[in-house]
This record gives C-alpha cells, sequence and structure tokens, in this order.
C-alpha cells in the first residue's frame, strides 16, 4: 500500500497568551464510540498542566457549529470530540469568525477520517499530550454549495449508503453497518447518473467523489496524493455500480488499490459541478447533504488544527 502523502504546511506553536489560554472541549453524547472517562480523563490531565478546561455536552445537532460560530474569546483551542460529522459542524461555525481558536479532535465517530490523516493518538492522556502543546498545522477544507467539507463530498452510490444506513445500526455496529447497506443497495433499482462538469468536461458516472483527503472508510488509502495540510481537491469517478463492481471496489479498498481500476477516474481539479438529470442524493463528510445538483471549490482560507 503506497503511504499517504506527509502532513505540510508549517508547523507552529502559538504563544498561549493569558487571554486565550483557555481550552473548550465540545462533546457529541450520540457519536459512535463516545466514553464519558475519555473526557474524564483528557479534563485532568489537561489541568494537571495548569491549562484552564471546560467540557460541554452538546444536546441537539448544530450546537457545535453555534458555538464554534461564537467562540469566547478566553478559549484558545475548541477541542471537538465525536465524529468527522461533529468537526464539519466545528469548520461550518469557524467560517463565521475572523479568528478562530485552534481546532483539536477526539475522535469518537464511526469512521475517524480526519483523525487518522492527522495520525492522532486515540488514548486520552496522548491526546492531552498533543493538545497540551498547542503545535498546529493549517487545515484546508473545501465548499460544497457554500457548505465546508473537510473529508469529501460525493453524490450517487456511496451517498445513496449514507442516505439509507439505520442509524441505530450505524451506531451500534459502525462500518459493518456501512458495508451491508451497501451490498443491499448493489441490489436495487438503479438511481440516475451522476454527470461531473470539471474544466469544460463533462463526465457522465455512476459515483462521484471530490477528496479532500487520502483516506476513505476510515483508514483505508484511495487517493495518496492529498492532503488536509495542502489546498487541492481530488476527483473520484466510477462508471459502474452494479454488483460484481462494488464487490471488485470493496476488495480494491482491503487491498489498497482503489480507484486503479477499470472503469475509474482520479485527477486533481480546483472545482467542479455535480448534477444529474434524476434525483441522486449527496453526502459530505458522512453526513446526508441532501442531492445534487452541487457546485464544489476549494475554501479560501484554512484554519489550523492541533497535531502531534
Amino acid at each position: 500500500m503506497t503511504a499517504p502523502a506527509d502532513l505540510e504546511g508549517s508547523l507552529s506553536v502559538p504563544s498561549g497568551s493569558p487571554d486565550r489560554s483557555g481550552v473548550l472541549v465540545l462533546a457529541n453524547p450520540t457519536a459512535g464510540g463516545f466514553r464519558r472517562e475519555t473526557l474524564d480523563t483528557l479534563a485532568a490531565e489537561l489541568t494537571r498542566r495548569g491549562i484552564p478546561v471546560t467540557v460541554h455536552l452538546t444536546s441537539r445537532a448544530g450546537e457545535i457549529e453555534d458555538i464554534c460560530g461564537r467562540p469566547d474569546p478566553a478559549v484558545g483551542t475548541i477541542v471537538v470530540a465525536g465524529g468527522d460529522g461533529s468537526v464539519n459542524e466545528a469548520i461550518s461555525g469557524f467560517e463565521k469568525v475572523a479568528k478562530p481558536p485552534a481546532l483539536a479532535v477526539v475522535p469518537f465517530g464511526t469512521a475517524n477520517v480526519l483523525a487518522h490523516e492527522l495520525r492522532l493518538p486515540f488514548a486520552a492522556t496522548a491526546l492531552a499530550g498533543v493538545i497540551g502543546r498547542r503545535r498546529t498545522r493549517p487545515l484546508y477544507y473545501g465548499l460544497a454549495n457554500g457548505r465546508p467539507f473537510v473529508l469529501m463530498v460525493s453524490a450517487g452510490f456511496d451517498a445513496a449508503v449514507v442516505h439509507t444506513v439505520p442509524l441505530t445500526m450505524k451506531r451500534r455496529c459502525g462500518r459493518i453497518a456501512y458495508a451491508w447497506t451497501a451490498l443491499r443497495r448493489a441490489f436495487a433499482p438503479r438511481s440516475a447518473d451522476v454527470v461531473v462538469t470539471v474544466g469544460g468536461e463533462r463526465l457522465v458516472c455512476r459515483m462521484a467523489v471530490v477528496l479532500k483527503v487520502s483516506r476513505y472508510g476510515g483508514p483505508f488509502i484511495v487517493c495518496p496524493q492529498a492532503s488536509p495540510s495542502r489546498p487541492e481537491l481530488y476527483l473520484f469517478a466510477i462508471t459502474r455500480d452494479d454488483p460484481v463492481a462494488v464487490a471488485r471496489m470493496g476488495l480494491a479498498l482491503l487491498a489498497g488499490r482503489f480507484g486503479t481500476g477499470s472503469g475509474m477516474v482520479m485527477r486533481e481539479i480546483t472545482s467542479c459541478t455535480l448534477a444529474s438529470d434524476g434525483p441522486v442524493p449527496c453526502q459530505i463528510d458522512g453526513d446526508t447533504f441532501g442531492t445534487v445538483p452541487v457546485e464544489i471549490a476549494r475554501a479560501v482560507r484554512p484554519i489550523e488544527v492541533v497535531v502531534p
């Protein structure tokens, strides 16, 4: 398997001035893998290091975005303890702030793709050390109809899986729930094709994914050249989604050869449009996002993310 692109961009250690020394932990208790003991250990370790810390458990969808859109001036780092969707919420809030605090991640979700990309530890004590050191890199993201995405946006087969996977099964079984739903969707009636317009070219496919990171579905590397520390976007498209093609994609994913087979397209892009002649579902960072059309572009500025 080819190694992912190294994290790049300037590495910095914020000054940690007294007026922005605080840490706010926003935790999603409904995220898969939520562990209160992890939060308790994290808070205790940060307190031991002399860092002011507050833990807030969210109670509704959109709360993380609202808080990150109006951050406390005393908070220098906002820690999102949740899945990739919770991280997406935070970045959507940061979009509204001229100088947002740094973002740190405690991986509680189903796939935790960004945590794998940033090479974050999963143990609470180690995470506290990472957050306490406050070393940051730029985190570049994309925009889909103006909505930020840090991992991917897609239309077609995989988005249909995201739209139809049972929530209870997702929380209980994690990636197995997605695999089971994908197998069932492979035998479902076909939806309309996805039409990708990029650089004046029109590409007709069954599934289109615009990637911001090297991984897909967790630790599986599909686009080694992609990195959250660089601004590039990558288009991945497939032309078939019948049961045989879905099985081949699954095997290619496990073998680290995703995107190399016939009927697959992978290329760097700066922007594109996903459209269709019929209703085709979309997803952003593993959460539902209505249907096409979707205009995709790079965001104007990165945010700072805490890294080891």
